[in-house]
Parts: structure tokens; sequence; C-alpha cells
């Protein structure tokens, strides 16, 4: 079999050793790509972060630390993030910003931003994760392919990592997921049918925890709303950068109604019909030809009725006094 490559493009290939499991009593070596973390929106911790590219699809948090620990030592790991939950995160955001959306955009606009202390940021996380469903997995699978983040503890611990995975391709010694003699695995729920009938368990919560969510969520966004229209109705008279003021129809504390925006469109038709018949006369040829049409009809209903007028004498015949 031929070596594997060290690296590809800008990624270092990171080869792991899957245990055998007793549905497949075989070990595999996985490939792991590595790189730093370059993202299009950098942030303050690019310079100590990692990009993992095909993650296995059983990976966690403790996965990666196991892993890492084996590469550089324990103590360098921070946090992992993964690209599904991620994806969740921002869907779950975007469903609790939806109200305010609008007046995010508006702060955005004039460059102001809300200041949040670390107590109403928590209070905020705690409304937040009051506010989601229970999940019905114990644990979750990644897709094939998937990708990951890993923080670690500095900007030396990113460069130890890859020359750490440049002498694994020396040595051939393959790190072990899951750690030597798989460690990880008294710390993680089980796969199988364990994990399925879990699942299954999971999937019938109770119904209060389903009400106080659905409540939590409720009366959040009912609470972001009234602010988003408060921030509205603020900003609605500062100008732009430009130095414009966006004027809206309507009251000052909400847009014209549907009924209103129905009027004027009925009203903008009927002007617009006004206009058409002041439009008919307007020109000496158009009364001409307008009287011309009315003299031809006169004259076809004259012969119209003088033709009835003769039928009917016809019909009578002629009258014959009594002597």
């Amino acid at each position: 079999m031929a070596p594997s490559p060290q690296t590809i493009g800008e990624f270092s290939v990171l080869p792991i050793s899957i245990p055998p499991v007793p549905s497949f009593p075989r070990n595999v070596v996985h490939y792991l790509y590595v790189r730093r973390n370059t993202p299009k929106i950098p942030t303050a911790n690019d310079s100590r972060s990692l990009f993992l590219a095909n993650v296995p699809v059983d990976s966690t948090e403790l996965h990666l630390r196991a892993l890492f620990a084996s590469l550089v030592g324990a103590g360098r790991f921070e946090s992992a993030s993964f690209e599904d939950e991620r994806k969740e995160a921002e869907a779950v955001a975007a469903a609790l910003d939806a109200a305010p959306a609008q007046a995010v955009r508006l702060l955005a606009a004039h460059g102001k931003k809300r200041k949040r202390e670390d107590q109403e940021a928590a209070e905020r996380a705690e409304e937040e994760a009051a506010a989601r469903l229970p999940s019905t997995w114990t644990r979750p699978l990644r897709k094939s392919g998937s990708t990951a983040v890993v923080l670690l503890a500095d900007e030396k611990s990113v460069h130890q990592v890859l020359k750490a995975i440049a002498k694994v391709h020396k040595s051939k010694k393959y790190p072990t997921w899951g750690g030597e003699g798989n460690v990880v695995a008294e710390r993680v729920p089980q796969l199988g049918s364990i994990w399925l009938k879990a699942h299954n368990q999971l999937s019938y919560p109770d119904r209060d925890q389903l009400q106080a969510a659905v409540d939590a969520f409720s009366t959040m966004f009912a609470r972001r709303e009234r602010e988003a229209a408060e921030i509205a109705k603020r900003l609605r008279n500062e100008p732009d950068e430009d130095g414009f003021v966006t004027v809206t129809r309507g009251g000052r504390s909400a847009p014209a109604t549907r009924n209103e925006a129905e009027e004027a469109k009925k009203k903008m038709i009927e002007k617009a019909e006004k206009k058409k018949q002041e439009m008919t006369d307007f020109y000496r040829f158009q009364m001409r030809e307008r009287k011309k049409a009315e003299q031809e009809e006169l004259v076809k209903r004259f012969e119209e009725d003088r033709q009835k007028l003769d039928a009917m004498r016809q019909k009578r015949g002629k009258f014959v006094p009594e002597a």
C-alpha cells in the first residue's frame, strides 16, 4: 500500500487508527485534514485555532481532546465546535431574532450597538436555553466529510500540533481514536441498539417540559418584538449615513394598514379613469368624429323607426268607413 501524503494543498494529513468494534472487527485508518483556521470573517481567536475536515462520524469534543492530548500533551486543547452544531445554533438564533431583524439592520446602518453587561448576556443565554426544545438523541452523529474548528490554548500550540502531525508520518505510530484503551468510550453514551432505544424514549418528552419551552420562546419573541418596534420608532426620524430621513406612511407608531393601501389604490384607479375621460375630447378631430358617430346613430335609429311604422300600416290594411 502506498504511503499517505503528508500534505494536500494547505492541509496537513493526520492518519488516525480506529480500533475494531464487534460489528467490524478490523483496524481502520482514517485520514483527518488539518490546517490553520482562516475564516472569511476574521475573529480574535483565529491565530490559535485549527480547521479540521473529514472528521469521523462519531466525533465528540472528548474524542478530539484525547486526540490532541496524544499529539502535544494535555492542557493544550480548549474547545471544539462542529459544523452541524454551528448551523443548528445559527438557525435557533435566526428564529429567536426574527422579530427585531429590521431594527438590527437599522442599528447596523447607523453604526450603533447596544452595550450589554455580562449579567445581561448570561440572562439572555439562560432564556435561549430555556426556549429550546429537548433533544431526542443522547449523542449526535456527524455527516460524512463534516468539518470542525478546534480552539487551542495559544498560537504556539497550533505550531506544535502541525509539527507533531509531520512526526506521525515519520514514526508510523498513528494516534488511536478515543485514546489508548479507548478511554473516551467510557465517558460518552454508547451507539448501536442502546442509542436507538434511548432515542425512542426521548421522542416522547414530558408534556410539562414541552409546554415550558414553548412558553419561554413565546415570551422571548414577544419581548424582542416590542424592543424592535421601540428601536424602529426611535430611529425613524434619524438621518442615515447619506443624510436622508426615511418617510413612511401611516401613524407615528406603525406603517399604513392594508385598508389604507386598498383605498389609495382605488383612488388612483378612479383618478386614471377620470383623466382618460377628460382626454376624450381634447383634440378637435376627436370632437368631429364623436359628433359624426352620434349623427350616424340618429339616422340609423330614424330608418329603423320608419321601417317599423310601414310594417304596421301594411299589417292593418286600408280602413273603409261605414256608409
